[in-house]
């Protein structure tokens, strides 16, 4: 399943990278985009697990980025 998701409060490229690169290897994720300049993250991941992927995607931002949030 792939999904776009509206960032808001996403405040530097460094940190979008970061961001993809933590949810790239999250199990099951099989691709993930986080685009700085659009403010969306782009996530493809089984859909037999998404939303518990979705949880684990939300902790990573929050790692990263405290104040950036994934708007669903």
């Amino acid at each position: 399943m792939k999904k776009k998701f509206k960032l808001q409060d996403l405040d530097c490229a460094n940190c979008a990278a970061k961001m993809e690169e933590a949810i790239r290897r999250i199990e099951g994720v099989a691709d993930a985009n986080v685009s700085f300049m659009t403010q969306k993250l782009t996530i493809e991941a089984e859909d037999s697990r998404f939303d518990e992927i979705m949880g684990q995607v939300v902790d990573v931002c929050k790692k990263v980025e405290p104040d950036c949030t994934i708007l669903m």
